[in-house]
């Protein structure tokens, strides 16, 4: 009884995480269609995190890029959403 509860309660998640999926594509693709764009810009700060042998980490900064960025609340297209973006503006890359 509990388990075919548990069950119809993740296929019932997994089916409003599918609806809200698509619906943010058909919006994002409803903008490009009627040319509103649906695309922004961010500028982001990435830096370099370098471990040396001596336990100590060196930092390289790269100048400042812009990234294209999309305004949705999932990525699409291959971009980030913008709200991601812009809360993540400064990326550190552990090397």
């Amino acid at each position: 009884m509990i388990l075919k509860i548990l069950k119809r309660l993740v296929i019932a998640a997994a089916l409003a995480a599918a609806v809200i999926y698509l619906g943010d594509y058909a919006a994002l693709r409803w903008r490009i269609f009627r040319h509103q764009n649906p695309y922004g810009s961010v500028t982001l700060q990435r830096y370099y995190a370098v471990t040396q042998k001596n336990k100590t980490t060196e930092f390289y900064f790269d100048p400042p890029t812009a990234q294209v960025c999309v305004h949705s609340f999932f990525p699409h297209n291959g971009f980030s959403p913008c709200w991601y973006l812009n809360r993540h503006q400064t990326q550190r890359i552990n090397m």
